[in-house]
């Protein structure tokens, strides 16, 4: 599920070796974009934006500090979801997502591509895939594909109907910072997520985030 950015340091003509130039959000955005408007299929999508987004996660300055910490009140206190960028006519969004200490979020799906790179700490990320007959709107029978302790500048896929559903744990004691990037606004979207005790499919809806 992890893909390690490409090591950016280079040397000069006199052999001594100089520092990576940062990536900032404006260059990622920019290149995704650019990527997006060439209309590529998924897998140019991800070959080439999983480098991008490796890159960005691989500089964490490049987020603003208060986008990097859980929201700190409300319902989800231990919880942050920031939007960074959404262009509508292309459908790029970008977030920002901190989980807390303890924080955990049930299996759940997307309903359209996605990549998510951890930019600080670490995040048990668990794959579910769905193996009933798809016959009840209501009810589902999910079986664990695989688990993985995600990395800061590993990269994971997120491929609608193929491999998308997945659970996240923070077990750490300190919050944790990922860079979500997706195809299509989540608010508004029509996903669900899935009750492993008993099989029971909820309608999940994402309202807003938590800047806008």
């Amino acid at each position: 599920m992890g893909k390690k950015p490409p090591d950016k340091s280079h040397t000069n003509s006199g052999g001594n070796i100089m520092v990576a130039v940062k990536y900032s959000l404006e260059d990622f955005v920019q290149e995704m974009e650019e990527l997006l408007k060439s209309e590529p299929n998924q897998e140019k999508i991800f070959d080439n934006g999983s480098s991008y987004l490796a890159r960005l996660v691989g500089n964490p300055d490049a987020i603003p500090v208060r986008f990097r910490q859980p929201v700190g009140e409300g319902r989800r206190a231990n919880h942050g979801s920031w939007l960074l960028h959404h262009n509508p006519d292309s459908g790029l969004l970008v977030t920002s997502v901190v989980w807390g200490p303890g924080d955990h979020a049930a299996p759940h799906d997307h309903r359209t591509w996605g990549m998510i790179g951890v930019m600080d700490n670490l995040l048990t990320e668990t794959r579910f895939r769905r193996v009933d007959d798809h016959s009840k709107d209501d009810w589902a029978q999910l079986e664990q594909d695989r688990s993985a302790t995600v990395k800061p500048g590993e990269v994971s896929l997120l491929i609608p109907e193929v491999d998308e559903i997945h659970q996240m744990d923070n077990f750490t004691d300190r919050p944790t910072v990922e860079v979500h990037v997706y195809g299509h606004d989540l608010r508004g979207l029509e996903r669900v997520r899935y009750d492993l005790e008993t099989g029971a499919i909820k309608q999940m809806i994402t309202d807003k985030y938590d800047n806008c």
